[in-house]
């Protein structure tokens, strides 16, 4: 399958990976007809998706399977009037009806919207509201359908609400229930163009409302570095992303790549809290070979007497969404024997900046560059930045879209000017690269932090912070002050066995850690004790709230 879309799978270097590694895009792609068909008419019994839960329930899944339920959801969506370009948002958790609507919704040329089962009454109002979404599809889970029940009257566009079960709300249509009542299939293939809208996220809104990223249908080929070349997958694979299916991080790592590379996606559905023991537990039991995890997943596994768990299965580990800590990088190293691979993108791209097999990690390092995108750092008057100088990472954006970049801000033209100027898309995140070309994150744009004429990030003082065992959470923002303009200020979140210390002896004990840890000038000289830190849905640090917060006062 891969080879259907990349003249040249192996690498002999990065060097030989940057000059010649290749996509060939079809005019009309799609992925449901171009991958998961062609899998299920090629090798109908090949494993699609190994699920299990809590509770120990498990299904495997093959890409037969897939095509006959995916072209029952297509006709029955079809049924309800749902048509090519409807935008139609789900709410499915780590379900397996969420890769089943997924396929469908490309079948039928609809727009996918993934929505996170943590969005209350007022983000599914606001997101129909700007999507003109035509149909909600939902877990049964009454505390999800309690917030679309408490929307529905105040979404005009909204014409269909659609539950998996097992509760299917008066007035709803059941999903199995239409699907099981649905004609045959009549295939589409070939009726779109690899330019149609295909799938669209909200953005996390760490500072403003969420914007509407829209993706083309070539954004699926373009998680093929993704799989084969970050997660490192291969036929016989089983990989596991921990990662909500609501947020793009889920197609990164539970679809797309993965499937064209022909690796099995491992699914562990579970709820609440993510709990260490039990994800480790099912990584042994199960023999995953590839995993990709946040750091703050890393932070908690490595908490564990690992020993415990057979873990020989695993060949590659991998982490995104957050800037890896050096010291999670070198303990998971010391107790696991595998190195974590570090990447970069957003949701407006795929991977960005990677280590890849050929590439050497270095710890904390978001890696080099991907071949399809031309990227730089620059500086606030468009000038390129040497090595060591911090700037804004910036992607070329020439006549023809870079393999992977979105498609638009859907309806929202001025953000896409605010964006792409002057043939670059300025990714709103300050970083630094070494003299080798390694690229280092340093924060968002809007956090950077100047005290005394010098120029701070949150997360290196973070980092700092976070190696002191009093510190569980902590951000790092600005507070006025009259002689030095702002000054950096501690929002921490202390383990258990500190609870009760806060006072100026741990104060002066962790602005001493941090001194010792980082240059002097960076430490915080306010700290403040909470119980939690504000965060988005997609539980981002909000450390625009706090910042505004402390400027108000």
């Amino acid at each position: 399958m891969l080879e259907k879309f990349v003249p040249q799978t192996q690498f002999s270097s990065y060097e030989d990976f940057m000059r010649n590694f290749k996509v060939n895009v079809p005019e009309d792609f799609n992925f449901a007809y171009d991958v998961v068909d062609a899998w299920a008419e090629t090798e109908p019994e090949r494993e699609a998706i190994l699920w299990t839960n809590e509770r120990g329930d498990v299904r495997h899944f093959n890409y037969a399977e897939l095509k006959r339920y995916s072209d029952s959801a297509a006709s029955y969506f079809l049924s309800l009037g749902i048509k090519r370009g409807d935008c139609v948002m789900f709410i499915l958790k780590r379900r397996i009806e969420w890769w089943i609507t997924m396929v469908a919704l490309h079948k039928i040329g609809a727009v996918a919207i993934p929505a996170t089962h943590l969005l209350t009454d007022k983000d599914i109002i606001y997101r129909c509201h700007e999507a003109d979404v035509r149909a909600i599809i939902s877990v049964g889970d009454m505390n999800v359908l309690r917030n679309v029940i408490r929307a529905r009257p105040y979404c005009t566009s909204l014409q269909h609400c659609i539950s998996i079960g097992p509760a299917v709300p008066q007035n709803w249509d059941n999903f199995w229930q239409g699907c099981m009542l649905a004609s045959k299939f009549k295939s589409q293939k070939g009726q779109n163009k690899v330019t149609d809208n295909f799938l669209m996220y909200f953005t996390s809104g760490t500072s403003g409302e969420p914007k509407m990223v829209m993706h083309d249908h070539s954004y699926a080929l373009a998680h093929i570095l993704t799989a084969k070349y970050w997660h490192n997958v291969h036929p016989g694979s089983l990989h596991l992303t921990v990662a909500d299916t609501g947020w793009g991080k889920a197609v990164w790592g539970k679809f797309y790549g993965q499937m064209i590379c022909g690796a099995t996606i491992f699914v562990y559905d579970f709820e609440g809290r993510f709990e260490a023991d039990k994800m480790l537990t099912a990584i042994s039991n199960f023999h995953v070979t590839s995993f990709c995890a946040p750091p703050t997943v890393y932070r908690f596994m490595i908490r564990e007497d690992l020993s415990k768990y057979d873990l020989s299965s695993l060949e590659y580990c991998t982490t995104a969404g957050e800037a890896l800590n050096p010291n999670v990088f070198r303990e998971w190293k010391e107790k696991t024997g595998i190195m974590i691979y570090e990447a970069y993108g957003q949701t407006e791209t795929t991977l960005v900046l990677g280590t890849y097999p050929f590439v050497e990690p270095r710890a904390g390092s978001m890696g080099l560059p991907n071949p399809q995108f031309n990227v730089d750092v620059f500086d606030s008057e468009g000038n390129s930045c040497p090595p060591g100088e911090h700037g804004q990472l910036v992607i070329r954006v020439d006549d023809r879209k870079p393999l992977g970049l979105f498609k638009e801000y859907y309806c929202h033209s001025e953000l896409d000017k605010s964006a792409i100027r002057d043939g670059w898309y300025y990714t709103n995140d300050v970083v630094w690269r070494d003299e080798q070309g390694y690229y280092w994150f340093v924060c968002r744009a809007d956090d950077v932090i100047k005290s005394s004429g010098y120029r701070i990030g949150p997360f290196e003082v973070e980092s700092a912070l976070m190696t002191h065992p009093a510190v569980v959470e902590c951000a790092i923002t600005s507070v006025p002050d009259e002689v030095r303009g702002m000054v950096v200020k501690a929002t921490v979140v202390l383990s258990t066995e500190y609870i009760g210390q806060e006072g100026p002896e741990l104060v002066a004990e962790l602005q001493n850690h941090v001194k010792q840890e980082t240059a002097p000038y960076k430490y915080p000289r306010i700290i403040e004790f909470v119980d939690e830190l504000p965060k988005t849905i997609s539980g981002k640090i909000r450390r625009v709230e706090i910042r505004d917060r402390d400027h108000e006062k």
